[in-house]
């Protein structure tokens, strides 16, 4: 929902880091495999109850997360006849996919470490994100293959609902800053979710028809 706004708040910031950074040795796809190893510590600090290093370990995997699009986009408008990395938007929706599922689970583990809190919420959360990562997917495949993409200038045909990137980042943050509410705000976060999916089916059938 947020994301529209976030990404051009964020644009010029992130466009000067990828250009303080635009050196041979960094590559885009070496910044998301930095971000997904990162991503991946912050749910093992989690699982192990170190919820300020997850935080600044989830905050740096996504600002890397961010800056391999900027680092690639301006790569291309310096050499528009260099190639374009599709493997490289594979791996980097892969990436995302593979730490947002792993970060459920480290928050899951320690919030749920000798404390009375249930785990079905965060099963529920994995739930949802499964469900709303198979529409988007499909559409993006499917528009692709019929002419009707949606250009937002990201690797897939994102069809933008109520729960984007902006605040799976701010909802992911908030449940290390307390943990003690993280089941809490895995309820609502996976109703919200849900309720994205079931928008992002029903729009897709209509572009689609």
């Amino acid at each position: 929902m947020i994301d529209a706004q976030l990404r051009r708040a964020m644009e010029r910031p992130v466009a000067i880091m990828a250009a303080r950074i635009d050196v041979p040795w960094i590559t885009p796809d070496r910044l998301t495999v930095a971000g997904l190893v990162v991503g991946l510590g912050s749910a093992g600090l989690a699982a192990a109850q170190w919820w300020w290093l997850a935080l600044a370990a989830w905050l740096v995997s996504r600002v890397l997360d961010g800056l391999d699009g900027s680092l690639a986009r301006r790569r291309r408008a310096r050499n528009p006849q260099g190639s374009t990395s599709e493997a490289g938007g594979f791996l980097d929706i892969t990436a995302d996919f593979v730490v947002y599922g792993a970060t459920v689970v480290g928050v899951a583990v320690g919030a749920t470490a000798g404390a009375e809190a249930p785990w079905w919420p965060f099963l529920a959360v994995l739930l949802a994100y499964y469900i709303n990562g198979a529409t988007f997917l499909a559409f993006s495949s499917i528009a692709e293959r019929t002419g009707r993409q949606v250009d937002d200038g990201r690797s897939l045909s994102f069809l933008g609902r109520v729960a984007e990137g902006g605040e799976t980042i701010a909802v992911h943050s908030a449940w290390l800053i307390v943990p003690a509410f993280a089941w809490q705000i895995a309820v609502g976060w996976a109703a919200i979710v849900m309720i994205s999916a079931v928008q992002r089916m029903i729009v897709g059938y209509r572009l689609l028809r």
